[in-house]
């Protein structure tokens, strides 16, 4: 590393150009920047055609224009390995001359002192290399970020110094003392007598609550008035509020503050609205009508499924569709397992029957995953838009079985989506494939994806791909 005593070193940038001069950077040169108020930054050149327009770029949408640079000296090539060498304090960049326009840049640190710049503060580097940059730190992911260059990470960076203050910069000041000032609000925060009648405990209103449920839902639990999203009692602005939080921008608290009432019976109402929905789709009764065996629920599921999906087997089943009832926090609930059986996530259902709709569907899956194509048949068609979106595949497939599925894909400018249909077997018990299309468009309606009766009866292909 190098000799010299970064924290008396001085750089001495002589010889600046003046903007108004003929004399240019080139394109993607790095150069020191002195504003027309005086403040010192860098950045990469990007000029426009006419070289009178466009700006130095310091970063993703962080640039100078043109017309606020006063003057420039180029730090793409400078190499000032040699010097650091030596037990140096002061070093001329370009020629020193008594008329020429020079500044001073001294104040550098490492981080090997424990030192680091303040986030979004835009610096001067000198890199291990000797070599000079610049860019602005990024505390989030220790590096200073820029343009024209590749970002420099603190071990690329051997000392930094930091430049003139600008509106990043300042953001983040006065982003940070509103912080620290919430802090100290909160040390102390003011309690509303009114509003926390009942106390600072957030379950004392909860059970409140609860007792209130209990009238038209007997059946309810604190567990499931918490499956919506929790309120608390929580400082804010200096003052304890019923709030919901949540993290936010680089670890800070966000609180959703209740506003709709001024004192705690009001609250308490609010909270009874607020988590109906869940206690009342939690009614055991529905929840559990044909009891609290999973294999009486995954029976019934395989049954429904085994009319049109006749290959399916049980075996079929066991490595994907694994269910069972559990006690969740004091909560029966029916659950299914993943990664190995190890770990098993809550079934969002409001009653037996849909939670057998849901079996219905991961047992559709596991057998049409075991049942692979043979046959495939691309349905040929122009340019079809429905509701902005544009349908780029329709593709029938035959399966081992001899079964049909067909895949539709669709999508806009940003996004897209696919759906697989299965064709029951009963959309082919026809005697003309008209008929088969009557039946077929049932289930993957024209109005839907842009092919209608008269588009795919036309289509010889497909009438034989099918097996008419």
């Amino acid at each position: 590393m190098f000799v010299c005593d970064h924290k008396t070193l001085r750089l001495s940038f002589n010889k600046f150009h003046n903007a108004e001069d003929k004399e240019k950077p080139e394109y993607g040169e790095l150069c020191l920047l002195e504003l027309s108020d005086g403040r010192l930054t860098a950045g990469a050149c990007a000029f426009g055609d006419d070289e009178k327009s466009g700006k130095y770029i310091r970063g993703f949408a962080d640039s100078i224009a043109l017309e606020e640079v006063s003057k420039w000296h180029t730090l793409d090539r400078d190499d000032l390995s040699n010097c650091l060498e030596e037990d140096i304090n002061w070093i001329n960049i370009g020629e020193e001359t008594e008329d020429g326009y020079s500044v001073q840049l001294e104040n550098f640190k490492t981080f090997s002192d424990g030192d680091r710049p303040k986030n979004e503060q835009y610096c001067l580097l000198i890199l291990t290399d000797g070599c000079l940059s610049a860019g602005r730190w990024d505390d989030d992911i220790e590096r200073f970020e820029g343009w024209g260059s590749p970002n420099k990470y603190r071990d690329d960076v051997w000392a930094w110094t930091a430049l003139s203050p600008d509106k990043f910069s300042q953001q983040e000041e006065e982003w940070e003392n509103e912080q620290k000032q919430e802090e100290e609000l909160n040390r102390n925060p003011v309690l509303d007598p009114k509003l926390f009648k009942y106390g600072t405990d957030i379950t004392d209103y909860y059970e409140r609550a609860l007792n209130k449920l209990r009238v038209d839902y007997p059946w309810a639990t604190l567990t499931q008035m918490l499956k919506k999203t929790q309120w608390d009692i929580v400082p804010l602005h200096g003052r304890y509020v019923f709030g919901q939080v949540s993290k936010g921008w680089r670890g800070t608290t966000i609180v959703n503050e209740w506003t709709d009432g001024s004192t705690a019976d009001e609250f308490i109402d609010f909270l009874c609205e607020y988590v109906k929905e869940p206690v009342k789709n939690s009614n055991p009764g529905e929840k559990f009508k044909y009891g609290m065996d999973i294999e009486v629920y995954l029976d019934k599921a395989y049954k429904n499924v085994k009319r049109d999906y006749r290959w399916l087997d049980k075996k079929m089943l066991k490595k994907y569709c694994r269910y069972a009832i559990q006690q969740i926090d004091g909560e029966w609930e029916f659950v299914k397992a993943y990664k190995g059986d190890k770990e098993y996530f809550i079934c969002d259902v409001d009653s037996a029957d849909s939670f057998i709709k849901d079996a219905e569907y991961a047992f559709k899956s596991a057998a049409l995953d075991s049942n692979p194509v043979v046959a495939e048949y691309k349905v040929k068609f122009g340019r079809i838009e429905v509701n902005g979106w544009y349908l780029e595949k329709y593709d029938f497939a035959r399966r081992k079985t001899g079964d049909y599925t067909v895949t539709v894909q669709a999508g806009d400018r940003v996004t897209g989506g696919t759906r697989e249909f299965f064709i029951p077997p009963d959309c082919f018990e026809t005697k003309s494939y008209e008929e088969f299309l009557d039946r077929y468009l049932e289930i993957v309606p024209g109005g839907a994806f842009g092919l209608y009766k008269k588009d795919l009866l036309s289509d010889t292909g497909l009438k034989e791909f099918l097996g008419y």
